[in-house]
């Protein structure tokens, strides 16, 4: 059957969880030290607020995504395990913590997400491009991704961060437009598209990326339209990773998919023209993301001091 033949789906027992999905859990000493210049820095980051599968891997590789704008999220997505709520923290300061921690660790490429941070008239946006800039002052050899949220369809957030030049700009759509309203209820798939095409009008130079989920039932059809549709907003970089349940409280998954079924996924993206396709059951949008940036950024790693 095909990855999207729906007459397959829901196969997988409750509570079974495929081999291939494994996670070595090992307590190095970059893991240490990434986590312990998050604690001293009073930093939030993705991999813990979201239970990211990855972040032994990721930490010990001294690689982190750095969550600002606090941790508590004004929407309620049913695939994410970030706290919502009513935002209270709004630090300026945290800027130039962010900065200094990319400085202490030596990181050769830095991701920054956040919160959905609707109660905010500009989304968070002043506070992305003031951490761009902090990163850029503190380690200029470090390229900059951001992770930003839709802003509401606020396009004037869109391009705040854009001018503060991030070398790669990623908002992921997350699943199919069918799946929307039970999984992302007050996002619109076409804004997301639309975010990612203003940037490439405000910063052609800029590469964008996006990225979603599978197991939640969409299908082959379903999948291939969202692909086509993101490369006719020129998005360079897809990440694919299988959906995982947060709590029992998050929607479930609806099957899982096989090693095999990413490659195909992968062999099907490229094939569109992406520059770049990571695909694979543990892929993350932030996942091994230094290894995706386009070699006209590479720079030497910056030595950590």
């Amino acid at each position: 059957m095909t990855v999207g033949d729906v007459s397959n789906v829901g196969t997988v027992q409750p509570g079974h969880i495929p081999d291939w999905i494994k996670v070595r859990v090992h307590r190095g000493e970059n893991y240490e030290r990434v986590s312990g210049v998050v604690r001293e820095k009073r930093l939030n980051t993705v991999c813990e607020e979201a239970g990211c599968p990855n972040i032994f891997d990721c930490w010990n590789r001294r690689s982190a995504t750095f969550m600002i704008l606090g941790s508590v999220c004004t929407r309620a997505c049913r695939f994410c395990m970030v706290t919502s709520g009513r935002p209270t923290e709004y630090d300026l300061g945290e800027p130039a913590r962010v900065a200094d921690s990319v400085r202490q660790l030596g990181l050769r490429h830095a991701v920054i997400t956040s919160v959905d941070r609707d109660d905010l008239r500009d989304g968070g946006s002043q506070i992305f491009a003031q951490t761009i800039r902090a990163i850029r002052r503190a380690s200029p050899q470090t390229t900059i991704e951001v992770l930003t949220p839709d802003f509401g369809g606020n396009l004037d957030a869109v391009a705040t961060v854009v001018a503060a030049g991030p070398d790669i700009y990623n908002h992921n759509t997350e699943t199919v437009p069918r799946l929307y309203p039970s999984i992302r209820p007050r996002a619109v798939y076409r804004s997301s598209l639309n975010l990612l095409a203003r940037v490439k009008e405000l910063a052609p130079e800029m590469v964008t990326k996006s990225g979603l989920m599978v197991g939640l039932g969409e299908t082959d059809l379903e999948l291939d339209q969202v692909f086509s549709d993101m490369r006719d907003h020129q998005i360079e970089v897809l990440t694919v990773g299988q959906y995982l349940r947060p709590s029992p409280k998050h929607a479930e998954v609806v099957r899982y998919y096989h090693p095999d079924e990413f490659a195909s996924i992968k062999r099907r993206a490229l094939a569109l023209g992406f520059a770049h396709v990571e695909s694979g059951p543990l892929v993350r949008s932030s996942y091994h993301a230094d290894e995706q940036v386009p070699r006209r950024l590479r720079t030497p790693t910056p030595t950590s001091t």
